[in-house]
């Protein structure tokens, strides 16, 4: 417990320094090409923990107590008098061209970090699952479009896909939409069929990242054989003296027709004593256990024993696969994949400010740590694509219409090329100021929502 707390406080807080560094590193960079005095670079917010000048302009370079933001201070003639062999250099004397670029240049540095994480994955290899249809719940929208289990979805639309990830990347955008969309899918016999799922029929609380429950489509729950692969050594399986290869054929005397059968019986004895029977290298043996108790994810007690299960090599090449591209054909995949994520998370902003996705989709700091925290004991690969998923949002968020944000200052460049002049001051006064309002409420109702979260998880 204290070692997954340890892993998810710094899990979290990389992710915070190394997001807010590449956006203020955009501002930076496009504001040192447009030839502005850079007077700060900071990291964080609150009392300065270090501080270093360097560079030509002696830029402080500072982290802050706080790292839940960060800024770059340009030299400017609004925030206080300036040298006149210097105000040439003063940001608010640039042009409307450069002042839009150093601006938007943050947000566009969070797109390219995303991107260029995507491209590392795609060269290294990502590996998933292969959209394999398990039978749909009577009544839901996947069974009456005719899904039965062992299809394999080959076509969302007119997009090919590889993985379950790129299936519900697809039907989520689709839902936001409200459209009917067709899938195409494949049997073990190579007959193609073609299905039409009617998204306009989910409620708007269901367009959500949970869309595949909703629609009724889920992954094949391919049967394994119940053997054991690893053991974690301080385990309830560990103590009891379960091996890796040991075959679990039966339960307090009930016999396992798979691993999941053995799941869900643990799962629904926690702290009980179990008798498991054994088969190891053609002995029988018996030992006991009791399956610790923990908390899954809806908040139930369920039992877990630290074991997982050796799946056989031609199931993982059958139902799994990895996607992995040369260098060039990987910059395109990046690319697009950056482009459809970027699309979808604004197309779920508007959703939600018209009321057809749920306001639950908005976290806060609680759950970024606690999502930070799980894909980094999951693995790299894992916390990659959450830091890849996170920087978007943060450069799509920058670049909301909202002052405070850069996409609000984009708004007062916008009107400035509109009426011709820059927006006055006692306007921007009070626009700021509601802006902080909205910015203000939207991270209470973002904390609102994770500690409902805690509270029912």
């Amino acid at each position: 417990m204290i070692q997954a707390g340890i892993t998810t406080v710094f899990a979290f807080v990389a992710a915070l320094v190394l997001l807010i560094l590449f956006h203020e590193w955009g501002h930076y960079f496009v504001a040192r090409l447009a030839g502005v005095k850079v007077l700060r670079f900071s990291i964080g917010f609150g009392k300065t923990l270090w501080q270093v000048r360097r560079g030509p302009d002696q830029t402080e370079w500072a982290i802050g107590a706080f790292p839940l933001g960060g800024y770059v201070r340009m030299l400017d003639e609004r925030e206080g008098p300036v040298a006149p062999e210097v105000a040439h250099r003063a940001f608010n004397r640039q042009s409307l061209g450069r002042r839009v670029a150093i601006v938007l240049a943050g947000p566009l540095a969070n797109f390219l970090l995303a991107f260029l994480i995507y491209w590392g994955l795609y060269l290294m290899g990502v590996p998933g699952l292969k959209p394999y249809v398990d039978s749909p719940p009577p009544a839901s929208l996947a069974a009456q479009a005719g899904f039965v289990a062992g299809e394999r979805i080959v076509r969302v639309g007119r997009e090919e896909v590889r993985t379950w990830n790129e299936v519900q990347l697809l039907l989520i955008d689709n839902a936001l939409e409200r459209n009917a969309v067709t899938l195409e899918t494949e049997d073990d016999a190579g007959h193609l069929t073609t299905h039409r799922l009617d998204l306009s029929r989910l409620d708007a609380s269901d367009r959500d990242a949970e869309v595949l429950d909703r629609i009724g489509l889920k992954p094949w729950d391919f049967p394994i054989p119940a053997v054991a692969g690893r053991v974690i050594h301080d385990s309830p399986a560990g103590r009891a003296g379960i091996q890796p290869g040991d075959r679990i054929v039966a339960v307090d005397g009930k016999p396992l027709a798979s691993w999941q059968a053995l799941v869900t019986l643990v799962r629904e004895n926690p702290g009980k004593a179990l008798t498991f029977s054994l088969e190891r290298q053609g002995r029988q043996e018996s030992v006991a256990l009791v399956p610790r108790p923990e908390r899954d994810g809806r908040g139930n007690t369920i039992g877990k024993i630290g074991v997982s299960p050796n799946v056989p090599r031609s199931l993982t090449d059958h139902f799994w696969t990895t996607v992995r591209d040369a260098p060039l054909p990987a910059m395109v995949h990046a690319a697009n994949k950056t482009w459809e994520v970027t699309r979808l998370t604004f197309k779920t902003f508007g959703a939600m400010l018209v009321g057809q996705a749920s306001l639950k989709n908005i976290g806060g700091p609680i759950q970024i740590a606690d999502y930070a925290g799980q894909t980094a004991r999951m693995g790299l690969m894992p916390y990659l694509t959450f830091l890849a998923l996170i920087s978007v949002s943060l450069g799509a968020i920058n670049l909301l219409p909202v002052p405070l944000l850069d996409g609000g200052h984009l708004m007062y460049y916008a009107v400035e090329l509109l009426k011709g002049s820059p927006v006055s001051d006692r306007i921007l006064a009070l626009t700021q100021r509601v802006g902080l309002f909205l910015l203000t409420a939207l991270m209470a109702f973002a904390l609102y929502n994770d500690i409902q979260r805690l509270l029912t998880n």
